[in-house]
């Protein structure tokens, strides 16, 4: 049994903490907001007084936290209370360097570390099938398999430190990007006469089909469980998909990467930002479309 400090309990973590702790591992788990500290309680956590009443004891510290700058403050404290045999997973999407700036300073001090962005969504982090995109050294990505595994279906190691973040992020751009592209081509059929039922049972089949259309459509209708059918009520909501859009945007900048379709899809989920509609689903960028937002 293996003693797993949890920090960030926010509606990814807490499926994540909460799946630790049916597999049998004590989670000692923290977080600044009150009922997600009582919700993993309830799913079989242990209530953390701060971060080193955390992972004092701890044999793995798993992190999931909202941005770089958090991820910085918190492993500045971790690494003063946590033993030298502590491992530290990161499952933030951060940019890159950041995460191999954190996991530099973790090696130095001691530390084995990895980072290890999901994808998946809040359904994936519920049910345990996430998938995790590790960035880091060999040893310590094994370390951290047998818990990934608890939490996730697909376990990648992408390489060296802040790797994990690249694939996260060229992942997501890459996302953004069929999901606007489908958008358009759903709202192009329905413009010039011909059904989205029928232009989905066309495409779907043919060279036009992608994930953003067979598991995500977001035209009403095809995909029975897709935001699309629920008032576009979010999986991952477009907000997310801004942030990890906008991180792409800054690592293209920093490798001198031409992404110009990555960089529109950013301005495009800025407008449902700017209009306060980013907290419906990444989907929902249908409504922009088709001009019913």
């Amino acid at each position: 049994m293996t003693t797993i400090a949890f920090i960030g309990l926010g509606n990814m973590g807490l499926g994540m903490a909460s799946n630790l702790a049916k597999a049998g591992h004590v989670v000692r788990a923290l977080d600044i907001n009150a009922d997600a500290l009582a919700k993993a309680v309830a799913a079989g956590c242990v209530q953390a007084k701060n971060a080193e009443d955390a992972v004092a004891t701890a044999d793995i510290v798993v992190t999931m936290l909202p941005a770089g700058k958090h991820v910085e403050l918190v492993y500045a404290d971790v690494m003063t209370h946590a033993a030298p045999s502590t491992l530290f997973i990161d499952c933030s999407t951060i940019d890159v360097d950041i995460a191999r700036k954190v996991i530099a300073e973790a090696e130095e001090a001691g530390f084995a570390m990895i980072d290890a962005p999901v994808s998946g969504g809040v359904g994936g982090a519920t049910a345990g099938t996430l998938t995790f995109m590790c960035g880091g050294t060999e040893p310590a990505f094994r370390r951290a398999k047998p818990v990934l595994d608890i939490m996730g279906k697909n376990i990648f190691h992408a390489g060296g430190a802040g790797n994990g973040q690249v694939a996260k992020i060229a992942n997501n751009m890459l996302l953004g990007i069929h999901m606007i592209g489908t958008c358009e081509a759903f709202n192009l059929a329905e413009k010039l006469g011909l059904d989205a039922q029928t232009f989905f049972d066309i495409s779907s089949t043919a060279s036009g089909q992608n994930w953003s259309m067979t598991s995500y459509c977001p035209a009403p209708g095809p995909v029975e469980t897709a935001p699309s059918n629920h008032d576009y009520q979010p999986g991952f909501a477009a907000a997310m998909m801004l942030k990890d859009l906008r991180l792409a945007q800054d690592a293209a900048q920093s490798a001198k990467a031409a992404t110009p379709l990555g960089a529109q899809a950013m301005a495009l989920y800025g407008l449902m930002e700017a209009s306060g509609d980013d907290g419906l689903d990444f989907s929902g960028i249908m409504k922009l479309i088709d001009g019913t937002l």
